[in-house]
């Protein structure tokens, strides 16, 4: 008898180390289903806009300046004239705008853009002498109003910009003023004897995908936004002072100021790999089915152990014999759970994915072990245990910030109601040799 028990418990852990077989299968295909999303959203910002980063607008001063040039000979100092660049944020700047969404699609994926509508409104004082030491020699001056936009194809407009009175049209490219791409503005000579006041304003159409960032380049930047997507995402170094988010979208305002930022980042915020120093809105849709059925899957070795457990626990409790084929079948149902609800899950909102394909399951299993085990009490009990599983595995799956104490609780759960169970049973008996008796 003894021999009997290890040859089953050994039986029992081969079957458990097969399903492992089909769930990883399982997992790949999700992964790779993850990745083809990746690959659509990636395809159709290509076709439209990316996400989309905006800096400035800042003051770009090109001057030329008389240096002197170091000298060995003895017929006195020579001087060179050098070019350089100097940057000059604006002293207040105010974006007010709308968002509105939108989705694409192609097949069974889908992406989210985004179209803003907002208008730019500043001022840039450039101080006498450009700000700087006046024991330098200064021959001249040119000033540039430079718009950095990580993907200018999302300028679905050619703004009219006002500046102090005066229009004006951007030309491409930041003119090596900006380290990322965007447009520029020449304003031409200026005097650097004087101070120079700048009041500038422009509408601003731009179309991107599932983020918007702005650098708060200016001494004092306000920013009011709001949209019809009622699930954004703030991130960024700088959250809103003020919010309100509901079923019909959101409403957010920034206010920052010049000793909250550091302008050298802010300007570099349009180049891959900077340091953020941008406020973000991020519109992401929250249930990424994705992400939820590759978590759900790692809890379905979980899921196989403990049903296989209480088979083992019936078997030895209740002298009811189950074959391991009974297992093995139960077990793949239990398998085909995770990819029932990534199936549907691209067709159905989550919720209702996942309540289909438990149901399925549950009705399965319970039906299965109604005949197997000889009644419908006993394969209703099973059903009613596996449902319990799964409704704690979709308390898991909304609750990330709590899945490792459902988890947990889970397992101290089965092992409770395992030694409650088997705390009177004589697991010596089990090895006894049978006494027969006779007449």
């Amino acid at each position: 008898m003894q021999d009997k028990l290890y040859i089953k418990l050994a039986t029992i852990a081969v079957l458990s180390l097969l399903l492992l077989l089909p769930l990883s299968m399982i997992e790949s295909q999700i992964t790779a289903r993850s990745a083809r999303q990746a690959a659509v959203l990636h395809n159709i910002a290509e076709s439209a806009a990316g996400p989309q980063t905006l800096v400035g607008p800042v003051m770009a001063l090109r001057y030329r300046e008389r240096v002197a040039r170091k000298s060995t000979d003895k017929q006195g100092e020579e001087y060179e004239i050098v070019d350089r660049i100097k940057i000059l944020p604006p002293q207040k700047l105010a974006i007010d705008g709308e968002i509105n969404t939108e989705t694409r699609s192609r097949g069974l994926y889908q992406a989210r853009l985004f179209h803003l509508s907002a208008r730019l409104v500043g001022s840039i004082d450039i101080p006498a002498h450009l700000g700087i030491d006046s024991t330098r020699n200064l021959i001249d001056a040119r000033a540039e109003l430079v718009f950095g936009v990580a993907d200018p194809r999302g300028v679905s407009n050619d703004p009219e910009v006002t500046i102090n009175g005066k229009q004006y049209h951007f030309l491409p490219g930041t003119n090596n003023a900006l380290a990322g791409q965007g447009v520029h503005l020449p304003l031409g000579m200026i005097d650097i004897s004087g101070k120079q006041h700048y009041d500038f304003s422009l509408p601003l159409v731009l179309t991107g995908s599932e983020r918007l960032a702005i650098a708060p380049t200016a001494n004092a930047t306000t920013v009011a936004l709001k949209s019809n997507w009622p699930h954004p995402s703030f991130q960024g170094r700088f959250l809103p002072a003020s919010r309100s988010v509901s079923g019909e979208g959101f409403d957010a305002n920034w206010q920052i100021s010049h000793l909250a930022r550091n302008l050298d980042r802010a300007l570099a915020a349009g180049t891959p790999g900077a340091v953020s120093e941008t406020l973000d809105i991020g519109f992401v849709n929250p249930v990424n089915v994705y992400l939820k059925a590759e978590r759900a899957v790692k809890y379905g070795v979980l899921f196989v152990v403990l049903t296989f457990a209480a088979f083992f626990l019936t078997e030895i409790l209740r002298r009811l014999p189950i074959h391991p084929m009974q297992y093995l079948l139960v077990g793949l149902a239990l398998a085909i759970f995770f990819l029932l609800l990534i199936a549907l899950s691209e067709h159905f909102p989550f919720i209702a994915a996942y309540a289909i394909s438990a149901l399925a399951c549950i009705v399965l299993i319970g039906a299965y072990l109604s005949g197997a085990l000889g009644s419908r009490l006993r394969g209703g009990v099973f059903g009613a245990g596996i449902a319990s599983l799964y409704g704690v595995l979709y308390g898991v799956l909304i609750s990330e910030d709590n899945a490792l104490l459902m988890g947990t609780l889970i397992l101290f759960v089965a092992l409770g109601a395992t030694m409650l169970a088997t705390r009177r049973f004589d697991w010596y008996r089990l090895s006894a040799p049978r006494i027969e008796t006779g007449c």
